[in-house]
């Protein structure tokens, strides 16, 4: 008999659920749904504060107009990124590890659909600012939700 087969003959057979080694976050629906709420209102909060730095129309609808493309690009590249993974709610470090990797793959895709939507290449002053703002907001939102969420599943 080897290792393998003591193991498993040593076994008890009765059904225990072991706990697992790293903390359970939320359940996936509401996990999706609270960060792609919040993504995209992070989208539309660096929209309405630019819109309004240049003294320009603040109407939800143009608002949504200029966080249209950015949020199109994280939307598109985050979830390949990990940025949306099982248990990242429950680990802050990683969550914010995945939110700026995911906002640094995502940012020249945005910056490319908002070129295609205004029928030019952006401002590379434009193209900074989008950079910082976008990952200093995306992390401050992501890490605190995890923080949060993390406490909350503490408790439990």
């Amino acid at each position: 008999m080897d290792i393998k087969d003591k193991t498993q003959a040593e076994t008890p057979t009765t059904s225990v659920k072991s706990q697992p080694e790293e903390m359970q976050g939320l359940s996936p629906i509401p996990r999706i749904i609270s960060l792609i709420v919040g993504d995209a209102l992070i989208f539309l909060v660096f929209a309405a504060i630019g819109r309004s730095s240049h003294k320009e129309s603040s109407s939800l609808w143009q608002i949504a107009l200029t966080a249209l493309p950015f949020a199109a690009g994280w939307f598109l590249v985050s979830p390949f990124i990990g940025a949306f993974r099982r248990n990242i709610d429950v680990q802050p470090r990683t969550m914010s590890l995945r939110t700026a990797l995911a906002w640094l793959a995502a940012w020249p895709i945005g910056l490319l659909f908002r070129g295609f939507a205004e029928g030019g290449v952006p401002p590379v002053s434009f193209a900074i600012v989008t950079l910082i703002t976008n990952a200093i907001l995306l992390e401050a939102w992501r890490f605190l939700f995890s923080f949060i969420t993390r406490l909350i599943v503490r408790r439990r």
